[in-house]
């Protein structure tokens, strides 16, 4: 637990997903097509410091001024200078046979460019339900089930949408695998379904082995996080219990656990109603409810 890399229990809470909702969705223009295109931009990378180095070369990150020029320059130099723009959270497909580019990284503009020529901000908008706003994702090429699930969770931490996150889920890889090694039979239930009943009995469960289980202010676990969490069982077994196999068959960790010396200040999606609850910052004359927008620098 102290060596590699584990994710919270609650994903919104996520280093990732904190700079993602303060410095991503809720920083800049909040017309749909400009959150879509700036929360959509940020994940395919997923990784801070790539939206940074963009930010620091680029200005302000906005649809209304996009050129795929510049943004290829400006990732290509950061590649030339073996910078890693990409994430090790899980793995982005290349797609070379959709778009046809040697390099992953103008294959992704192109996929957000032909989403945005495809108004799919104002369809995730007129989605009736989490299901619909996902399939709309799903029918892109390099967005698998994974993928599009995730996709769509960032979406709906935004204004663009505001589906329950208990009403859809999709189990990837390894959450499936996480949950053949908590289960030795399903009970003919399927995965989502094994994931809907944990959610479901979380706090009978926590009563019934006297565990204190410190929620997010109130908010119970959702389907993501729990999803999440078979995800990072799958990951622990493989060092812990290496004879109990799941179904991926993976035989170690990838990541090692880097400490940050940065402060987590948290702000959660306004909608929740629960920003109100969150303790003040002990050095900081700003109310953590509002997003920062700080001068950044980066030398590449």
């Amino acid at each position: 637990m102290t060596r590699h890399k584990f994710t919270n229990a609650y994903r919104a809470a996520d280093r990732v997903s904190q700079y993602l909702i303060r410095n991503v969705i809720y920083d800049g223009d909040p017309s749909p097509q400009e959150v879509f295109f700036r929360t959509i931009l940020f994940k395919l990378f997923n990784k801070i410091e790539t939206w940074e180095i963009l930010r620091c070369r680029l200005g302000t990150i906005s649809y209304a001024s996009y050129s795929f020029a510049q943004f290829d320059d400006v990732l290509s130099e950061a590649i030339a200078f073996k910078t890693r723009i990409y994430s090790g959270a899980y793995m982005m497909p290349s797609g070379k046979s959709a778009f046809g580019n040697r390099e992953k990284h103008r294959n992704h503009l192109r996929l957000l460019e032909r989403m945005m020529e495809d108004e799919v901000p104002r369809r995730i908008a007129g989605a009736t339900d989490m299901k619909q706003a996902f399939e709309i994702l799903r029918s892109y090429p390099t967005i698998g089930d994974f993928l599009g699930y995730q996709f769509v969770t960032d979406l709906n931490y935004s204004e663009i949408c505001d589906f329950s996150e208990m009403e859809f889920v999709a189990p990837g890889p390894g959450a499936r695998d996480g949950i053949h090694k908590c289960f030795s039979d399903l009970g003919g239930l399927n995965e989502s379904e094994v994931i809907r009943l944990v959610t479901d009995c979380q706090e009978q469960e926590f009563r019934r082995l006297g565990l204190q289980f410190r929620s997010l202010w109130g908010r119970p676990l959702q389907l993501i996080d729990c999803q999440n969490l078979f995800c990072e069982v799958s990951k622990y077994a493989r060092v812990m219990h290496p004879t109990i196999r799941g179904v991926n068959d993976r035989s170690r960790i990838k990541q090692i656990y880097r400490p940050s010396a940065k402060p987590m200040e948290y702000w959660f999606p306004p909608k929740w109603g629960i920003n109100h609850l969150l303790p003040q910052p002990k050095q900081s004359g700003t109310e953590p409810s509002q997003p920062s927008n700080p001068e950044r620098r980066l030398v590449l």
